[in-house]
């Protein structure tokens, strides 16, 4: 025997509500997405002897790629294949580690925070997306100097066997390189007079 169809109010409601789950789903997507690209940035802004390198390579698939675009990225950084290429290129930046052997030398950045602005999430498929920020990084190195450097991120991101979504390809972009003297100053902040 065949049910009966739903009444038509019925039958809307439950169109309506696969729709709101889709957007959610939506939702929920970019916020993983962005939250494994903002771990991802933490994580460098801190890389030395005490950076979980396993939760760093984390952030990336299997067979992931990291790749400088460009002239000057591309020929800073190449390009690096591989949950445990990418890793690997990362962890030079740690400096000497407690332990190796070879000559000592301290972590690359004295000082490094990235600021991720100008948001782009798209789906690309079920368990795809693109995302694009422009990204602004303030470091000072162990010499002492100070960079400022502007660049654009466009990432391929991929849902997980385990249901996580990772970085698969990861592009920066120069759009702005130049040194500068110092971050950090004790003049006083201007604010007005009280």
């Amino acid at each position: 025997m065949t049910p009966a169809p739903l009444p038509v109010e019925l039958a809307g409601l439950a169109q309506r509500l696969v729709e709101l789950e889709d957007r959610l789903e939506r939702f929920e997507d970019a916020a993983a997405i962005r939250a494994c690209v903002h771990r991802y940035m933490a994580l460098c802004d801190r890389l030395d002897a005490s950076t979980p390198m396993d939760a760093l390579r984390d952030c990336f698939t299997e067979d992931a790629i990291w790749a400088g675009k460009g002239a000057r990225y591309g020929q800073s950084f190449g390009g690096h294949r591989g949950r445990a290429a990418i890793g690997a290129m990362l962890g030079a930046y740690r400096g000497t580690l407690p332990g190796e052997e070879g000559p000592q030398r301290p972590p690359h950045f004295a000082f490094n925070a990235h600021f991720l602005c100008s948001e782009l999430i798209t789906p690309t498929g079920p368990d795809t997306a693109r995302a694009e920020w422009t990204m602004l990084q303030t470091s000072t190195f162990a010499s002492g100097a100070s960079h400022l450097n502007a660049a654009q991120l466009t990432l391929q991101m991929r849902r997980d066997t385990d249901g996580q979504w990772r970085i698969a390809h990861f592009e920066t972009e120069n759009l702005l390189s130049r040194p500068v003297t110092h971050w950090r100053s004790d003049a006083p902040l201007p604010v007005p007079a009280r």
